[in-house]
């Protein structure tokens, strides 16, 4: 019979208790997940790692002041998500999204646990436009839309009230249709009677 696997928290608990490679569990547990947020957020393979390494130097410096108010998950998505703003504000330049390099190696292992954002496969004209759409719009779209978290979760990864994640989400939505060439409904010359309002953070 198979050990059960270790809650996040348990893991947590081992590694302030000493145990150095409960950390390197959590680390190959979530990888995945926050290498393909950063890969959405940044649009370069080059810029994911280094906000993914950043990310969990990040983490492991502030573990002592997680209090399990929320899920580990929810906390370390918005770790990642300041590193990625880090990251974009360092680079001052809009990100290419480019190929795996022949000689880069073999891609990363599989997380014990899946990630929802692994299912989803966006085009890569449809992650060109991504990288488009403002960090703050991009951020909610990659929560919500790509890794189907519901709002209460990215309300709590992005530190913002609901209504803004939903006002956040709807601009990300139209800039998104924007950056693909679709046009909004006030902007189509077949679109009768007034446009409907934008909503206000």
């Amino acid at each position: 019979m198979m050990e059960p696997q270790a809650r996040d928290e348990d893991l947590i608990r081992r590694y302030l208790d000493g145990d150095v490679q409960a950390f390197g569990t959590l680390v190959e547990r979530h990888e995945r997940r926050v290498y393909n947020l950063a890969l959405r957020m940044t649009g370069r393979e080059e810029d994911a790692r280094d906000a993914t390494q950043d990310a969990f130097l990040s983490a492991l410096r502030k573990l002592k002041g997680f209090r399990g108010e929320a899920a580990f998950t929810t906390w370390l998505h918005r770790v990642t998500v300041n590193a990625c703003y880090d990251l974009l504000r360092k680079r001052q330049r809009a990100p290419l999204l480019h190929e795996r390099p022949p000689d880069e190696g073999p891609p990363r292992p599989e997380p014990a646990e899946p990630d929802h954002a692994d299912t989803v496969d966006l085009s890569v004209d449809v992650q060109r436009a991504l990288l488009e759409v403002p960090p703050d719009f991009r951020a909610t779209l990659i929560l919500c839309d790509v890794q189907d978290l519901p709002y209460e979760e990215a309300a709590a990864i992005l530190g913002v009230p609901i209504g803004t994640v939903k006002s956040r989400l709807h601009r990300g939505r139209v800039a998104l249709g924007r950056a693909l060439g679709v046009p909004t409904l006030r902007e189509r010359p077949d679109a009768a009677g007034p446009s409907e309002g934008t909503m206000s953070r």
